[in-house]
């Protein structure tokens, strides 16, 4: 799961039903892929794995919508929790640091399914690995003037540990609002700015402590 640095403020809704929405997001894609045209809330979140109450209580700040007895029109719930998350179209994202893991992640093309199309990466090698990429490889004194022209808000950072506090403050002053943070350090950054830490050692951490047994 991601660790948020910052609370969202946006229409006062709680950062884990901001996750919870992401989820009832996916449900429903599988939903509309098996022609299901409704979806009542208990069976919504039983494949969602919540509880009916909590559903209920998530998609409320959403609006009332819903038929009793019918339940969600699951085309409408999905565009309704895509429009909150800001998914409804395809939001431009910057990659910055294109070593192994950058590459990987410049060679995913699930990104565009969720909403989000990684439009360029950035290094600081001026002649990074040649090896043929979906994006182009710019090099970071680039960058502003890219975020600029392109509109773009979110980055996605997979620079050493050293680097990343550095380049997340030439972020911030270029306008990135959101980072997705691979890099093993806790970043600061302003109020306005949110940041989501992915660190996949504290993930396995986590499973070996279910896994390993105890005495």
């Amino acid at each position: 799961m991601l660790d948020s640095q910052k609370k969202t403020e946006r229409n006062d809704i709680p950062r884990k039903t901001i996750y919870r929405l992401s989820v009832y997001l996916r449900c429903l894609a599988r939903l509309k892929d098996n022609q299901m045209e409704t979806v009542s809330s208990e069976a919504l979140a039983k494949v969602a794995g919540v509880k009916p109450t909590q559903l209920r209580k998530d998609l409320a700040y959403l609006g009332h919508f819903g038929t009793r007895g019918l339940g969600y029109d699951v085309l409408e719930l999905s565009r309704k929790i895509s429009e909150e998350l800001g998914t409804s179209r395809l939001q431009p994202v910057v990659l910055i640091g294109v070593g192994n893991l950058g590459r990987a992640l410049l060679s995913y093309r699930g990104f565009e399914k969720e909403g989000f199309e990684i439009v360029a990466a950035f290094d600081v090698d001026e002649s990074p690995p040649q090896k043929q990429t979906a994006r182009p490889v710019l090099d970071m004194r680039e960058l502003p003037e890219y975020v600029r022209k392109h509109h773009v808000r979110m980055a996605i950072l997979s620079v050493p540990a050293a680097a990343a506090q550095e380049v997340t403050n030439q972020l911030v002053d270029y306008g990135i609002m959101g980072i997705l943070n691979f890099s093993p350090i806790v970043l600061d950054v302003p109020e306005s700015v949110m940041v989501n830490n992915v660190n996949l050692a504290i993930e396995l951490e986590n499973l070996s402590y279910f896994i390993h047994p105890r005495h």
